[in-house]
């Protein structure tokens, strides 16, 4: 069995792997991940799947043979290429996918960083698997995450995966570049991302990636930090899936340095600053403090400051004691207008309900 620690994954693919001679889209690898993320969801596990080679399965379709290729060439590339590596992905799945692009400007902004949130939480709910890619066609490159192992690691994060499993040509870490340093040893388990760690990366020997070991290791020190498990596998080989899936090791883990939850609690509690706070009943409260739940429009009795969607603010008992800090849902303006209100009730007071919950359980971290 799958680790049952996992219960939400995130893959990444890359371009070698979608695209291996750069000409279009190509299954020889890609029916063993399939076949893995398929086994996942059968196991209970919920699956984002990060996929690269847009670029790469464009290629042939506009004609340019000079390199770097300029980045109106890309973006040509990649809005061609977008829908046949899409095609291939739902070729290879019984189940519906869905398709959501993604630049930094996305991740960093706290609103669009909020709506994909929700976004990728329904399709999980929904049994539908997200096929994430950055926005090649339009992202220029101050708009551009770079490469999408650092961009699986943010998905993993804001989903709140487990693991992260970032699919690779070669078993995982070595202490070299295997191809050309014939002695060099390969890492089992990296405990902890150091410099040392760094100095073993190369370059990425594909003309058609845009990452390298290099940028694994980044992504893994991004998802360790926040208390996501990462490991990197050998993509090419279906024995590197039977494993997992057996719940034996395969590739190279990184540890993840703390728990998840205690990672995101220690975010929302100390780095996000609270631009308001909001006050609630006392079963509100109760809820709120011992069973877990989300927060709800009915059990708010008042609204403090001036805060945005996507804002932190205090959660607060009756007293004023606050009680836990979140992620709020909508404005301070929209919730005068719902306080108290049932969920059904908010789209004909405002017109539109994005969310059904206020502050999200999985946004909320308690004081106590």
């Amino acid at each position: 069995m799958l680790n049952s620690a996992w219960r939400r994954i995130v893959i990444k693919v890359g371009s070698a792997l979608i695209s291996p001679n750069a000409k279009g889209c190509s299954t020889r690898y890609l029916l063993a991940i399939a076949r893995f993320i398929s086994e996942c969801r059968q196991q209970g596990c919920e699956v984002v799947l990060v996929s690269s080679g847009s670029v790469a399965a464009g290629r042939s379709a506009i004609a340019f043979a000079h390199q770097p290729l300029p980045i109106n060439i890309k973006q040509a590339m990649a809005a061609v290429g977008q829908t046949e590596m899409m095609a291939t992905w739902i070729h290879l799945f019984d189940f519906r996918c869905a398709q959501i692009l993604l630049t930094h400007d996305d991740l960093a902004d706290r609103r669009r960083y909020l709506n994909i949130d929700n976004t990728l939480r329904t399709l999980l709910a929904n049994q539908v698997l997200p096929i994430v890619n950055e926005n090649d066609s339009v992202a220029t490159a101050e708009l551009r995450v770079g490469d999408n192992d650092n961009l699986a690691a943010m998905v993993a994060i804001a989903v709140g995966a487990d693991a992260l499993i970032i699919c690779s040509d070669i078993d995982g870490l070595y202490t070299a570049n295997p191809r050309t340093v014939a002695d060099a040893r390969f890492v089992a388990q990296v405990d902890q991302i150091t410099a040392d760690i760094y100095a073993m990366a190369g370059e990425s020997h594909h003309t058609i990636g845009t990452g390298g070991m290099v940028t694994k290791i980044q992504a893994a020190d991004k998802a360790t930090r926040q208390g996501v498990d990462t490991l990197i596998i050998n993509g090419q080989s279906a024995t590197s899936f039977d494993a997992l899936l057996r719940g034996e090791k395969a590739g190279t883990l990184f540890v993840k340095q703390q728990d998840k939850r205690s990672a995101k609690k220690h975010w929302l509690l100390h780095s996000l600053k609270s631009q308001g706070s909001i006050m609630l009943d006392g079963g509100a409260a109760q809820a709120l403090q011992f069973k877990g739940a989300s927060l709800l429009a009915k059990g708010i009795i008042a609204v403090n400051g001036q805060f945005d969607k996507g804002d932190a603010i205090w959660l607060c008992d009756a007293e004023g004691k606050q009680l836990a800090k979140g992620i709020c849902q909508y404005s301070a303006t929209e919730l005068q207008l719902i306080k108290g209100l049932h969920s059904l009730q908010i789209v004909d007071t405002l017109g539109f309900c994005p969310s059904e919950e206020v502050v999200h359980r999985d946004d909320i971290a308690l004081t106590g």
